[in-house]
């Protein structure tokens, strides 16, 4: 039961943030009364459409994939929710971390003779929400590196061309990982090079439009590059140093893109994350180059890696690594994956893991 109610609270996936992900399952026994999930925009919480599934629930079992709250927010007390509908049971694996609900909501259905069993699949229930948990625990977002290299860790030839390294199957599959976060961010000199338009291509619906974070120090984003000229669809926030160009500020704020500038530099990653968490993203999924993958991990401020390798050698000295930076000085200094997950997608390799 509480396995399916995790898959229930996924379906939520882009349209929940900066909110988490939950799902309900009302249950008889074995039998399945009624299931809900979360929806920002739709107002009523995981709970309320679960039971209003359900008709009926006296006496039965609600499965929630979250601590449930008990305070007046955007919608009454979901405690109050399962307490008039009669519910004798709830299973929930954790708490929420949101201070405004944390324990309270467990409390509250304790408080009125419900019994409240915590624990079960905790740790798949905190994975399935690691944003979210990140999020609130940090107030920044959680960091996803992902990379695309072939088997011998090149991102490009010595000329350049990187188009395409991995297969049409692990493509697809960083669109579905565009869709699962608020924000997607590169450097200078992906922007230079590709021209990208960084769009979730997925099709999927999302709550919120991703956004385009540049990290670009001298502020050489063209204003007739993808990047500027499509903020309409979704928005473009620039990175820089505090001595870039007025002129070239100028040009950009008058085609959308937000240009927030460093004093130290555009580079300042505890500073652009602070203020991406100031802006309620709650995710950043970093694409690259080489320079900004290494500084990221230098700076210790990845929380997951993902790495899609294409069974093709490459070759050359002049050709880029995906990861720049200082780097490990010894073997012992590596930094090391743990809850390491492959999937095979066609001839490439998804390798997927985190950093403590």
């Amino acid at each position: 039961m509480m396995s399916r109610t995790l898959q229930i609270a996924d379906k939520g996936a882009g349209l929940v943030s900066p909110g988490p992900l939950v799902g309900c399952l009302i249950a008889r026994g074995e039998k399945i009364l009624g299931e809900g999930f979360y929806v920002f925009e739709e107002i009523k919480h995981a709970e309320t459409l679960a039971l209003e599934k359900a008709g009926a629930a006296h006496g039965a079992t609600a499965y929630v994939s979250l601590e449930p709250h008990a305070h007046f927010g955007r919608t009454p007390p979901c405690t109050d929710a399962l307490i008039a509908a009669g519910i004798a049971r709830v299973v929930a694996p954790v708490e929420d971390p949101n201070p405004k609900v944390s324990g309270r909501g467990f409390a509250h259905l304790r408080s009125v003779g419900i019994k409240v069993e915590t624990g079960l699949m905790a740790q798949e229930a905190e994975r399935g929400n690691e944003k979210y948990f990140h999020y609130m625990r940090t107030g920044r977002p959680f960091v996803h590196l992902k990379l695309a290299m072939s088997l011998d860790g090149k991102i490009a030839t010595r000329t350049g061309d990187s188009r395409w390294i991995t297969g049409e199957r692990s493509r697809a599959r960083v669109h579905e990982l565009r869709h699962e976060y608020d924000a997607i961010l590169i450097g200078a000199g992906t922007a230079l090079a590709d021209d990208p338009s960084l769009t979730d291509r997925s099709g999927r619906k999302r709550r919120r439009p991703l956004v385009r974070v540049l990290l670009d120090e001298h502020l050489q984003l063209s204003p007739e590059s993808k990047l500027a000229q499509t903020t309409a669809a979704a928005p473009v926030l620039a990175f820089t140093g505090k001595d870039s160009a007025g002129e070239r500020v100028a040009q950009l704020h008058e085609l959308g893109v937000e240009v927030c500038r460093h004093k130290s530099s555009g580079r300042d990653l505890e500073y652009i994350l602070e203020q991406l968490g100031n802006r309620e993203i709650q995710s950043v999924l970093v694409e690259g180059g080489a320079g900004v993958a290494g500084k990221f991990l230098d700076s210790g401020l990845v929380n997951k890696v993902t790495v899609f390798i294409a069974p093709m050698l490459i070759g050359g000295s002049e050709a880029p690594s995906a990861i720049a930076g200082s780097g490990a000085e010894t073997i012992a200094d590596a930094l090391q994956l743990g809850d390491v997950e492959v999937v095979q997608r066609d001839g490439d390799l998804e390798i997927t893991g985190y950093l403590a």
